[in-house]
C-alpha cells in the first residue's frame, strides 16, 4: 500500500509538472497571439494609409491631366484664332495663304557606292 501511495505521489508530481509545462506553453502562445494581433492591426493600418496616399496621388494626377487637357484646348483655340488672324491679314494685303502646301522638297541624298568589305571588316547591316 505504501508502494502504491509513493507511485501515486510520483505520478501526481509528474502530472503537476506536465500541467505547469502546458500552462507555460499556453501563456507563451497567448502572448505570441496578442503580438500577432497587434502586428496585424499595424499592417492593416499601414495598408489603409498607403491606400489613402495612393488614392490621393491618383486624384492629383487626374486633376493635373484635366488641367493639362484644358490648357491644350485653350492653346488649340488660340492657334486657330491666330491662324484666322493671319489669314485675314494676308487676305487684306493680297498675300498668299500660309501653309498652302508649297513646301520645298528636301534634296535627294547622293547615293553612296557600295564598297566591298575586305577580310576582317565588320558588316553592320
Amino acid at each position: 500500500m505504501k508502494k502504491e501511495l509513493e507511485d501515486t505521489q510520483v505520478a501526481l508530481e509528474a502530472s503537476h509538472k506536465v500541467i505547469a509545462g502546458l500552462t507555460e506553453i499556453c501563456l507563451s502562445m497567448s502572448k505570441k497571439i496578442e503580438r500577432m494581433k497587434v502586428k496585424k492591426q499595424k499592417v492593416r493600418a499601414n495598408h489603409v494609409e498607403c491606400h489613402q496616399k495612393f488614392q490621393a496621388r491618383i486624384h492629383e494626377a487626374e486633376d493635373s491631366m484635366q488641367a493639362q487637357h484644358l490648357i491644350i484646348e485653350a492653346l488649340v483655340d488660340e492657334k486657330d484664332s491666330l491662324l484666322q488672324t493671319i489669314q485675314g491679314l494676308q487676305e487684306a494685303n493680297n498675300a498668299p495663304a500660309p501653309f498652302d502646301g508649297d513646301w520645298e522638297e528636301e534634296p535627294e541624298e547622293e547615293e553612296i557606292e557600295d564598297i566591298p568589305l575586305g577580310e576582317g571588316e565588320i558588316d553592320d547591316e
